[in-house]
């Protein structure tokens, strides 16, 4: 994977519907614990945004062993590159959002939390603000380095010898500022890789910053259960009940994007 980005355009899979009407997108980022990019968290998910009527894209990010910011930064750039084009693509420049699963949803999290930060911005061809995403969906996320943190993802992104500084830094509640876009967040609470309270710490720093969100909490389920369909199914399991999760974020979305958000 790339180690600096002077050049580098990150890799986006587009999935735009053949239109001339103005839709809102979804910019997607697999997990993968920041050591790989999970195919179950991509396109399936992509596809199913697109069928309920979003241009939807997948960014495949630097993982390990690049280290954040370099992350970050492909996603900060894969959101200015899609407002680059929304006219040519037929986007909603002011309704894109971005979903992310496990460390994805660190990624997309991070980018809800640090889009203003001079590391993000700095980036060749970027427009400041353009980075800036107008909803989050998180499924199953990585947010805190504290006791409930999922270690391998935080060695991945910060490397083993990382500081206690930079592990603060990283964990994400602690920095939701009044610009965070409002978020949708599901979990499972037998989740035994990425603790339930990831998405709770999440949820109470936007309660505190009185930003809109919606949370869902599954009694059951493994982690990284993606869809929970047969399709996604590599032995995380399928559940009927926590797969309904898609359609309840798609209407949520919806309902954000109308009226609709200005930057």
């Amino acid at each position: 994977m790339p180690q600096g980005d002077a050049d580098f355009m990150p890799t986006l899979a587009t999935y735009v519907l053949d239109s001339t009407k103005r839709r809102p997108a979804v910019l997607i980022c697999p997990g993968g614990g920041y050591g790989f990019t999970s195919p179950r968290e991509a396109e399936p998910v992509a596809l199913q945004y697109v069928a309920a009527g979003f241009h939807t894209f997948v960014v495949y990010y630097s993982v390990a062993p690049a280290r954040h910011p370099q992350p970050l930064r492909d996603v900060s750039r894969a959101m200015n590159i899609i407002r680059a084009h929304a006219d040519d693509w037929h986007i909603e420049e002011h309704h894109i959002a971005v979903c992310g699963f496990s460390a994805g949803g660190h990624l997309a999290a991070s980018l809800g939390v640090f889009w203003n930060q001079p590391y993000c911005s700095d980036i060749p061809g970027l427009t400041h603000g353009q980075n800036r995403p107008n909803a989050l969906i998180l499924c199953y996320p990585v947010i805190s380095s504290g006791p409930f943190a999922h270690r391998g993802s935080f060695e991945n992104l910060l490397g083993p010898a990382a500081s206690p500084e930079d592990l603060h830094m990283m964990s994400l509640e602690h920095h939701i500022h009044e610009q965070t876009p409002p978020t949708f967040l599901w979990h499972t609470v037998t989740d035994s890789a990425v603790p339930i309270e990831n998405s709770l710490l999440f949820a109470q720093g936007l309660r505190a910053q009185h930003i809109p969100f919606e949370l869902h909490i599954y009694p059951h389920g493994a982690h990284g259960l993606s869809l929970a369909t047969a399709e996604t199914d590599d032995g995380t399991g399928q559940d009927a009940h926590i797969s309904g999760w898609h359609k309840l974020s798609t209407e949520w979305l919806w309902q954000v994007f109308t009226p609709p958000i200005r930057a």
